[in-house]
């Protein structure tokens, strides 16, 4: 059922510019406390500034940094009810063979990694609490042709996640606790600045909007769906939810 999320605490990561700036907002505006974590120290006090909430820089791939965020969160503002996991980074498309191995590997310790971290510091809580939801970013490029839009790291870091949030969701239903994919579509941020402008672009404001109506409640048992915050308009997931559960739609599988 649809629960006012007012007075809750958010954590949401990549917080200081783009997508993860507008989700603080959005859950800012929903009467959340919300706290917001990346690595540049001006963005996130700007953005925390802005929505009233708590500045933390940490880097999401190092396991130090993570658990001191994650213990400054609920110290400053109490158990995190939902966090968000909205860090991530992409590159160009460089030759496999003449790029630099550990930069390649840099994007799976932050698009994986990081977020197994951070989503392993609020777990024990939320299970002790049988409370708690978690949202994973995913993308497109997990299954889409992507050819030579970003580099080969990207997507198949982004098919982990997808199946990292899948396997999570149906281990932690048992304990209360829900886990989310959302994919954003294509907004206009600094990873999509080399992206053309006759480009199928997505209002900013829609995954958000997702966001905020999963913290909601809104959308529990969708937990592990692919739900895209363009081509899943809310009130269709809300009005479909068992039908997509029931034939195991908003998935990737494969079809022979």
């Amino acid at each position: 059922m649809p629960s006012d999320p007012s007075g809750q605490v958010a954590l949401v990561t990549g917080g200081g510019r783009g997508i993860g700036e507008n989700v603080a907002r959005e859950l800012a505006a929903a009467g959340m406390r919300v706290a917001v974590s990346a690595r540049t120290e001006e963005q996130v006090r700007a953005t925390a500034e802005e929505v009233d909430g708590l500045a933390v820089v940490a880097d999401v791939s190092r396991q130090d940094d993570v658990e001191r965020m994650v213990e400054t969160v609920e110290r400053e503002l109490g158990p995190i009810d939902l966090l968000v996991n909205n860090a991530g980074v992409g590159d160009t498309w460089t030759p496999p063979w003449e790029q630099d191995p550990a930069e390649w590997w840099r994007v799976f310790e932050i698009n994986v990694l990081g977020v197994y971290l951070c989503t392993r510091a609020v777990l024990r809580g939320m299970v002790e609490r049988r409370a708690g939801r978690v949202v994973n970013l995913g993308s497109g490029a997990s299954y889409l042709p992507m050819s030579r839009a970003v580099s080969t790291a990207y997507g198949p870091s982004k098919a982990a996640l997808h199946r990292f949030t899948e396997l999570l969701a149906g281990a932690m239903r048992e304990h209360g606790v829900g886990v989310f994919e959302v994919a954003p579509g294509l907004v206009r941020t600094e990873m999509t600045a080399s992206f053309p402008d006759d480009a199928p672009w997505t209002p900013p404001e829609l995954a958000p909007r997702l966001i905020r109506a999963i913290a909601e409640g809104r959308l529990d048992g969708l937990e592990g769906r692919y739900l895209h915050a363009e081509h899943d308009p809310l009130d269709e997931l809300e009005r479909r939810a068992a039908e997509i559960v029931e034939q195991d739609l908003n998935a990737l599988r494969l079809r022979r």
